[in-house]
């Protein structure tokens, strides 16, 4: 894959993973969580931007406050109206 079209699908990733995510409750902290039934590649990815965080063993990952501002931008960009 192009980088630019990698960037992208990294892109559209995070925004599908905001858009589907849920607020859950871990012990003294909330966590915006989203299923990561996506490329693995691009998850590492943002995981690595630190956009997203959470166990390779979990069927779920947190969206990180960076990764909700980023998601937020992208919205706009792609001009995806919520």
């Amino acid at each position: 894959m192009i980088d630019n079209e990698r960037n992208t699908v990294k892109e559209l990733t995070l925004i599908l993973m905001y858009l589907t995510s849920w607020r859950e409750n871990n012990s003294d902290e909330e966590c915006l969580r989203a299923w990561k039934g996506y490329e693995f590649d691009i998850l590492d990815e943002l995981a690595n931007e630190e956009l997203i965080n959470g166990s390779r063993r979990a069927k779920s990952v947190c969206i990180t406050e960076k990764g909700i501002e980023f998601a937020k931008e992208l919205l706009k960009k792609y001009n995806i109206k919520t």
